[in-house]
């Protein structure tokens, strides 16, 4: 007996608010999803609560760029190598670097993380994305 894989329209990519780095990146992935297949949640937002705990994750202390792709969740390297993926053309090429093992690619992610606010500063609340971005967020 086979199951069936539950496909759904979009993925959603939840993501630090106060982040500047992330909301560059949450950004850039805008910019280049022309099929449209991802929506946003800010970590801090009622949307990316609502995720965090109906997948049993802490409403705290996330200190990650999450995806959940078809029901599954997806962390950190991993997420990000899958974003690229999706987005298709020349930026797909980037999840080759899947091949590395997660340990050594979560490494340099988990640096890259714990320096983010230092080097690309933070803001005092979640930014408010303009009203043609607005339909990319969850309420």
């Amino acid at each position: 007996m086979t199951s069936a894989i539950m496909r759904f329209e979009y993925s959603i990519v939840l993501f630090d608010g106060v982040c500047n780095f992330c909301n560059r990146t949450v950004n850039f992935v805008i910019a280049r999803d022309v099929h449209r297949r991802f929506k946003f949640a800010a970590l801090q937002s009622d949307a990316g609560q609502r995720i965090l705990r109906e997948r049993g994750l802490p409403a705290e202390g996330i200190n990650s760029f999450l995806l959940l792709e078809n029901g599954l969740m997806f962390d950190r390297s991993t997420a990000a190598l899958r974003v690229l993926r999706r987005l298709g053309g020349a930026w797909s090429l980037g999840y080759v670097l899947v091949a590395v093992p997660s340990v050594v690619r979560d490494a340099v992610y988990n640096f890259i993380a714990v320096n983010r606010y230092k080097w690309f500063g933070q803001r005092d609340s979640c930014s408010v994305p303009t009203p043609e971005m607005r339909q990319r967020f969850l309420d």
